[in-house]
């Protein structure tokens, strides 16, 4: 996902089709990239970050929590290495922990919670708050959700699910927060229909979709 915040541009995670979503939608500089958890669908497009140091000719900033960047210098361990190839991605590593941080004078509020026994973050940015994998968010974290003017939401199906929310309990959720507008996301092929759910849907929750432009 790809924020725009004061005019800096930040990634929420770089799954597979990375850099199909980034040349859709004209990105053309990224000053950190920000990870929920290091899931391979959550990671696995991070090589073709490397247009970015080229066009920008920096070290592109990750941000997530240690376990996160552990993995990432395994399964990229090739732009970690003492005598790199000419070309391979650059990355400058921040290990974070679930209190806010900035990022380019930009504060992100880390939201923990469960996607099943792993942990996951989702993020706050000013009204927005994105939340993906995860199949509880204890009370304290519901908290730091709340006066959010848009939330982003995992929802996968209908059935109840090991690591993800249902539908049902995320509809709950956002009203339970009191959100105004909602977007459900990390969707199964088994939740149904686009047009069957959005019409099983109250008004302001909606299911995201490629080419998705909300703005604040």
């Amino acid at each position: 996902m790809w924020i725009q915040v004061d005019g800096k541009s930040f990634i929420i995670d770089t799954g597979p089709d990375f850099r199909q979503q980034m040349l859709r939608a004209h990105v053309r500089e990224v000053d950190a990239a920000i990870f929920t958890h290091q899931h391979k669908d959550h990671t696995a497009g991070l090589d073709d970050i490397r247009a970015f140091n080229h066009r920008q000719q920096i070290d592109i900033p990750l941000y997530g929590r240690q376990e996160v960047l552990d993995q990432i210098k395994i399964e990229f361990a090739y732009a970690f290495s003492e005598h790199r190839y000419p070309g391979v991605p650059h990355f400058e590593l921040h290990a974070i922990e679930n209190k806010p941080f900035d990022i380019e004078g930009v504060t992100f509020i880390p939201i923990e919670v469960m996607h099943y026994k792993l942990r996951v973050y989702g993020y706050r940015v000013g009204d927005f708050t994105y939340i993906t994998d995860t199949s509880y968010i204890s009370d304290d974290e519901q908290e730091k959700i709340k006066g959010s003017k848009v939330l982003v939401l995992d929802t996968l199906q209908k059935e109840p699910h090991l690591s993800h929310l249902t539908l049902s309990q995320s509809l709950a959720l956002i009203e339970k927060l009191n959100i105004p507008k909602a977007y459900l996301t990390h969707m199964s092929h088994r939740l149904g229909k686009h047009a069957d759910i959005e019409n099983e849907l109250p008004a302001h929750v909606r299911l995201a979709y490629d080419w998705l432009v909300v703005e604040l």
